[in-house]
């Protein structure tokens, strides 16, 4: 859960902390088809979602999917803390969509209701893209008790970090865990000098700060360089910049990018002891027009290590893209 899913949890107006949520940015898109705008939600999966899709979900029944509008039902306080606790919809989609097959495409704001259909029962009803130990399937049991214990490991895994103690002291910081990140390239860089650049990478994350070497006059620089950041429970995305280095005058900006930790931190958490099976995918980040993406990012166990690969395109620039490795280190670990 980010830092301003964590604030909607402290006690307030409940329709006024629904509608706050609903304002985050991976909120403002339907969870299924990426339509703007989502007046509804799905109270008991934690999502967003827009009016075409809402009918699909009233379809499978309020045992699966509990429908209500953000504006105009009454909700209780247990569905408003169970959305902030689940913090929308890319989170819940880490978990739901984490085995989407390769070149199998999410409907649009566009498609077809047979379309939207299909995919929204195989996402929630048929579980078709779970990782298999969140799988709860059965036709010799009440449909209810399944969707039940279906929704408590569901929120279990969200539940990672809600129950601990509260911190000690006044602004102190709790981390979760610790997260390498390995810098492997930057591909066509803008060009900041007469000819070239001499770039470097600076990540960001809370109050944290990590950067790589400068590479002189390449615009094709090859870093391999492991940086560490430590991930504090109320994490949020990781700010990223490039940069010319400069001898005589400031540095100038070569492009950013904002990675999203939520998908690769929410599937590592939700999976428990990589270190316990072979290597395999257990999320994904979907490559969206809102973020910088240049490919759907999987999550995977290798070698008994949660890891991610990265590929970006450097976003308020020209040019220029940046290849990456993600490592989570789980605090325990």
């Amino acid at each position: 859960m980010n830092n301003r899913a964590m604030e909607l949890g402290r006690p307030g107006s409940g329709k006024r902390r629904l509608k706050d949520l609903l304002l985050l940015k991976d909120n403002r898109f339907c969870a299924d088809c990426r339509a703007a705008d989502p007046k509804w939600a799905s109270a008991n999966i934690g999502v967003f979602i827009c009016l075409k899709c809402c009918g699909v979900h009233r379809s499978l029944g309020s045992h699966i999917s509990k429908v209500l509008s953000v504006t105009l039902d009454e909700w209780n306080d247990d569905e408003i803390d169970a959305m902030i606790e689940v913090g929308g919809n890319s989170s819940a989609n880490a978990i739901y969509e984490a085995y989407i097959p390769e070149g199998y495409s999410k409907p649009g704001p566009d498609a077809t209701h047979e379309q939207r259909s299909k995919f929204i029962r195989s996402k929630y009803e048929l579980q078709e893209f779970l990782k298999p130990s969140l799988r709860i399937l059965s036709s010799n049991s009440d449909k209810s008790n399944i969707q039940a214990s279906f929704s408590t490991k569901i929120m279990n895994s969200f539940r990672t970090n809600s129950s601990q103690k509260p911190q000690s002291q006044e602004g102190m910081v709790e981390y979760i865990g610790l997260l390498k990140i390995k810098v492997i390239r930057g591909t066509n860089l803008a060009i900041r000098d007469m000819m070239s650049s001499d770039p470097y990478v600076v990540m960001t994350l809370g109050q944290q700060t990590v950067q790589t070497s400068v590479v002189r006059s390449n615009l094709n620089p090859v870093w391999n360089e492991e940086l560490t950041l430590s991930v504090p429970q109320g994490f949020g995305s990781i700010k990223l910049q490039v940069y010319d280095y400069d001898t005589f005058s400031a540095d100038d900006i070569m492009g950013e990018a904002e990675i999203d930790l939520q998908p690769l931190i929410t599937s590592a958490m939700a999976f428990g002891d990589a270190g316990m099976f072979s290597n395999m995918q257990i999320g994904k980040w979907l490559k969206s027009h809102d973020n910088a993406l240049l490919s759907d990012s999987t999550v995977n166990i290798v070698d008994g290590k949660v890891k991610q690969e990265i590929a970006l395109k450097l976003q308020n620039v020209e040019s220029g893209e940046l290849d990456l490795e993600l490592e989570w280190l789980a605090l325990e670990q």
